[in-house]
């Protein structure tokens, strides 16, 4: 069936079987422009907004008629730390920091986007800076089923150093992928980097309409 019947056929169920189950929501929907901009700029805790083709039959593992629009910001971050390539003594990672509300570093995220020309002069900076403890608050984690046992450690740093990145959604303390690093920011004082910049994501995307 097209995704207009199946849509149809699904909030039927749900309002003969989810009524009273706080567990499980049915995600909304909508068919105008407007309401789907508004979803869009709320800056509550949403990672995008999907658009589909109504006509279109289900299609397993595909993404035939359907485009996920997300919506990337910026925030200037303390480079609290750094993770060495797993292969070579050259700077993989920059660990990224937020100062919480008690004015303590917390680790929130890393940016691995650094090109090949630049690691070199990169490196020799970062080891000049090396100092403990890097992160105030929440430190990184250990290993992972990920990681190996040299990209599970770091170097922690002076907290001097202010990067801007680009990422696309912040919850749970930290930012949920990767982040793309776009500049430095020398002009930037470290303490100006709060987690303010990315509070406005924490309120809940279950009552949009």
């Amino acid at each position: 069936m097209p995704l207009e019947q199946r849509r149809e056929a699904l909030e039927k169920f749900a309002t003969k079987n989810l009524k009273n189950n706080k567990m499980i929501r049915l995600s909304p929907v909508t068919l105008e422009i407007a309401t789907a901009r508004k979803w869009f700029h709320m800056g509550v805790a949403l990672d995008g907004v999907v658009a589909k083709r109504r006509d279109l039959a289900y299609e397993a593992g595909k993404r035939t008629g359907m485009q996920k629009i997300k919506k990337m910001r910026t925030a200037d971050c303390v480079v609290g730390g750094f993770r060495y390539l797993e292969k070579e003594a050259m700077v993989g990672s920059l660990l990224l920091g937020l100062y919480d509300k008690e004015g303590k570093l917390d680790h929130v995220g890393f940016t691995s986007s650094i090109s090949a020309r630049d690691r070199p002069v990169l490196t020799r900076k970062l080891k000049k800076l090396i100092k403990p403890p890097g992160f105030t608050g929440k430190s990184p984690g250990g290993p992972s089923r990920w990681s190996t046992k040299r990209s599970a450690e770091w170097e922690p740093l002076d907290g001097s150093l202010v990067v801007e990145v680009q990422f696309d959604h912040f919850t749970g303390g930290r930012f949920r992928h990767g982040t793309k690093f776009l500049r430095w920011r020398p002009d930037k004082s470290p303490k100006q980097c709060t987690q303010k910049q990315v509070e406005r994501e924490n309120r809940s995307a279950l009552n949009l309409l």
